[in-house]
């Protein structure tokens, strides 16, 4: 099991930080009371390291955050484009295949977009059994994957 305390992801210390930065966040409108949590912690992430451009694009479901991502980098102009996206979702497990569909498709459409964009999108679309998994990663045992999202997210930006 994935455990923060075994990685050095929240150091920031290392001098990662673009202040000028524009980071996209893409989140859905599914499970909105864990998402909306998500983003809060990423928001207030990016705010407390000095990233002053931060902006939300909503869409209904995890399927779609990568058609957001694609059609948001084309359609901004060069000077207002991003440096970084994150995609914020939360599928939870139900009794049909469904979310394994909806799974892999965002995981690999993020992927693809990782692989053709000139910058990065970061994953932080939680894929979980139940709600409760969901909790324990919003601030519980397991961290809070929008926090670490925005680190990620500044860490790699770094790399260009």
């Amino acid at each position: 099991m994935a455990d923060i305390n075994n990685s050095k992801l929240l150091q920031t210390s290392t001098g990662i930080l673009k202040k000028d930065a524009c980071v996209v966040l893409v989140k859905t409108e599914w499970n909105a009371a864990i998402t909306d949590e998500l983003e809060r912690g990423c928001r207030e992430e990016l705010e407390r390291l000095g990233v002053r451009k931060i902006n939300t694009l909503t869409v209904p479901g995890a399927f779609e955050i990568p058609f957001a991502i694609k059609q948001h980098w084309e359609e901004s102009g060069k000077k207002k484009r991003a440096h970084a996206y994150i995609a914020i979702g939360c599928v939870i497990q139900g009794d049909t295949p469904h979310f394994d569909y909806v799974c892999r498709a965002v995981t690999d459409g993020v992927l693809q977009l990782n692989l053709l964009l000139p910058v990065p999108s970061i994953f932080a679309v939680l894929t979980v059994n139940n709600e409760e998994q969901a909790r324990e990663r919003m601030g519980g045992k397991h961290g809070h994957k929008g926090v670490e999202a925005a680190v990620t997210a500044l860490k790699m930006i770094n790399l260009k």
